[in-house]
């Protein structure tokens, strides 16, 4: 296989319509995309932070926390951020997004104490938090 760039001739020949991507070997189209893959040990964390959070927010004294679910726990910006994304259960009425920011917002401290205690890392990743309407 000849390691030199297609010529423009020879890309429009054989598709419709030409891109700028065309012609580049597609391992290396992730990168320029959007940054890194999610490496396997991420998205165990993202999973065991996951698991964590719907445990302590099923046993909350508070009653908004106790009626929301997680919904995804994701990577922000590596592993160091992670964003988790919650929304009000279906047996919790309506819940005003506004109110649940401010609860979740007060009781940050307790639920990245939870994660660091659960998670075996030498820091804590920090959680930002987006709340979802609930969609029935």
């Amino acid at each position: 296989m000849s390691s030199h760039r297609p010529s423009r001739k020879d890309i429009e020949s054989l598709c419709n319509s030409a891109g700028p991507e065309d012609g580049i070997d597609p391992r290396y189209l992730r990168d320029a995309a959007g940054g890194r893959a999610v490496g396997r040990k991420t998205l165990q964390l993202c999973g065991q932070v996951s698991r964590t959070l719907a445990g302590v927010l099923a046993g909350c004294a508070d009653g908004v926390l106790r009626e929301l679910e997680v919904v995804s726990v994701s990577p922000a910006a590596g592993a160091g951020r992670l964003l988790v994304t919650l929304r009000p259960a279906a047996s919790a009425g309506t819940l005003d997004p506004e109110e649940i920011r401010r609860h979740v917002a007060g009781a940050e401290g307790l639920l990245r104490n939870e994660v660091a205690a659960a998670v075996h890392r030498r820091k804590a990743p920090e959680l930002v938090w987006q709340v979802l309407r609930r969609q029935d």
